[in-house]
C-alpha cells in the first residue's frame, strides 16, 4: 500500500510540474517550427558570438523566441491545470490537484487574481526550465558537442538533467510554501529526476515518429 501511495505521489509531481517540463516543447514551437513555417525572424540569444574556445556560446538552437514562447506555453498549461482542478486537494484528489492549493493573496506571485497567479507560477518555472536547458547547451558546446544543422548532438544527460534540476531548484527557491515543494514530495521529485532522461527519450521517439523531430533523441 505504501508503494502504491509513493507511486501516486510520483505521478502527482509529474503532473504538477508537467507544464514546466513542456516548456521545452513550447520553445521548439516558437523557436523553430513557427519561424520555419512563417519566415518570421529568429533572434538567437548569443547573437552569433563565440566563447573563448572558438565555439558558439549557445548556438542557433537557443533563441529569445523559444525562451519566451516556451515560458508562455508553461504559463498557459499551468493556468489550464488550475482551471481544471481548482480546489482539488493533495489529500483527496491525487494525482490531479490544484497547483494553487496552498496559495493566497499574500504570496508574491498572486497579482490581481488566481488566474494570473497560476500564469506567473507557470511562467517562472518555464523560464527555469529553459535557463537550465541553455546551461546544458553551454556545457555541451564547451565539450565540443555541437548541433549540426537541424540535428542536435546526442548527449542524453546534458539534454535532460540541467533543465529538470533547474525547474525543481527554482521551484524550491521561489515557491517554498506551496504544494509543489512540500516535504512529502521531495523523494518523488528525486525519483522523477532520475527517470527524466527516460521520459525525455520516450517523448523524443514519439516526436520523431510524428515527424516533429529530425532524430529520435
Amino acid at each position: 500500500m505504501e508503494a502504491v501511495e509513493f507511486l501516486l505521489n510520483v505521478f502527482t509531481v509529474l503532473i504538477l510540474y508537467g507544464p514546466a517540463y513542456l516548456a521545452n516543447t513550447g520553445a521548439m514551437l516558437f523557436g523553430k517550427w513557427i519561424p520555419d513555417a512563417t519566415g518570421l525572424p529568429k533572434i538567437t540569444i548569443d547573437q552569433g558570438r563565440n566563447w573563448y574556445d572558438g565555439n558558439r556560446i549557445l548556438g542557433d538552437g537557443k533563441s529569445w523566441n523559444g525562451l519566451l514562447g516556451g515560458a508562455f506555453i508553461s504559463s498557459l498549461l499551468m493556468l489550464i491545470s488550475h482551471t481544471l482542478w481548482e480546489g482539488k486537494s493533495f489529500e483527496n484528489s491525487k494525482p490531479f490537484i490544484d497547483p494553487l492549493e496552498m496559495a493566497n493573496e499574500s504570496d508574491w506571485f498572486w497579482i490581481m487574481n488566481d488566474s494570473l497567479a497560476a500564469c506567473i507560477l507557470g511562467f517562472s518555472l518555464g523560464i527555469a526550465c529553459l535557463i537550465g536547458d541553455s546551461l546544458g547547451s553551454f556545457i555541451k558546446r564547451r565539450r565540443g558537442l555541437k548541433r549540426e544543422g537541424d540535428i542536435s548532438s546526442k548527449a542524453p544527460i546534458l539534454d535532460t538533467m540541467p533543465f529538470a534540476i533547474s525547474i525543481f531548484l527554482f521551484g524550491f527557491i521561489l515557491f517554498p510554501n506551496q504544494i509543489l515543494t512540500q516535504d512529502v514530495l521531495v523523494m518523488p521529485i528525486i525519483i522523477l529526476l532520475i527517470i527524466t532522461p527516460l521520459i525525455h527519450r520516450l517523448t523524443n521517439i514519439l516526436g520523431y515518429r510524428m515527424g516533429l523531430k529530425d532524430v529520435p533523441y
